[in-house]
């Protein structure tokens, strides 16, 4: 007769979870259909931004600087003229892939550093717990700061001190849900059987972890999308003129009276995206929970 206790586990925990249908991902509420649009539309901008405006991101037009948003301008110009809805939509690639690359580190180590301190316990948990405990005491943006600092200006040394920055974030939570499954029946049931420590960590502990960690994954990308606009604000990201969101808000900031289209538009675009990844982790989450 099965164990009624490691029938329940598994069915809660998930050994891993597989949607019965596709349409159980359909969002159905406006606001989530409007939030995948936007992401949609965003990630085309940033695989193919030259389908969305025929304007050139670096190419002046005299005749037309500090233009107002009109039908040959959305967005309006900025100081040069170059038009603004076309830097911020070849700026989005910049943008998407730095933030893409920091949730990647991020999320890696702290899934390994997660996993073997929370498996094995001991000095080892000891260990991680205190440089977790370091991290998490510093705040992330500053943090980010000293860390691009130290390795150079650009996006990618940005996306690679924004992700070091959330490395503590995704440790703690791997940490705790490593704690919950390791002590129940159906791991202690792969270990009578025979299998090695490692092969229960990666077959068994991690399938069972990963809702969580995709959740978390989802949010920590809107919030690597604004440390990095950030950091680029504050001169640390692309050096001008090329294209990035936080930059293009940081040239605005000197017309902010003028011109104020430049610094509002691409601030609601960041806004926007942001709200649309939080609302598409909320889809995750009901239909991984």
């Amino acid at each position: 007769m099965a164990d009624p206790l490691r029938l329940a586990s598994v069915r809660r925990l998930g050994a891993p979870w597989r949607p019965a249908t596709w349409l159980a991902w359909l969002p159905r509420r406006p606001g989530d259909l409007a939030a995948v649009g936007l992401l949609l539309l965003i990630a085309l901008a940033a695989i193919a931004p030259g389908w969305l405006t025929p304007y050139d991101p670096l190419l002046p037009d005299p005749s037309a600087t500090l233009a107002p948003p009109s039908w040959v301008h959305p967005f309006g110009t900025d100081y040069l003229g170059r038009d603004l809805l076309a830097r911020l939509i070849h700026g989005t690639g910049r943008t998407i892939a730095g933030s893409m690359v920091a949730v990647v580190i991020g999320l890696g180590a702290g899934i390994v550093l997660g996993l073997i301190a929370a498996y094995f316990g001991g000095w080892v948990d000891a260990v991680v717990g205190r440089a977790i405990d370091v991290l998490l005491a510093i705040p992330g943006l500053l943090l980010s700061m000293v860390i691009v600092v130290s390795l150079g200006f650009g996006t990618f040394n940005t996306a690679v001190a924004v992700g070091v920055s959330s490395v503590a974030v995704f440790t703690r939570l791997i940490r705790s849900e490593v704690l919950t499954i390791k002590e129940l029946s159906f791991v202690e049931a792969s270990r009578h059987l025979g299998q090695s420590e490692w092969r229960v960590l990666w077959r068994h502990i991690l399938p069972n972890s990963y809702a969580a960690v995709l959740t978390l994954a989802a949010l920590q990308f809107g919030s690597a999308i604004l440390w990095i606009s950030a950091l680029s604000f504050l001169g640390y990201g692309a050096p001008p003129p090329e294209p990035e969101w936080g930059l293009l808000v940081a040239e605005g900031c000197e017309y902010v009276v003028s011109s104020p289209w430049m610094v509002v538009l691409p601030g609601l675009v960041i806004v926007a995206t942001v709200v649309a990844i939080g609302r598409v982790s909320r889809l995750l989450r009901d239909n991984l929970g």
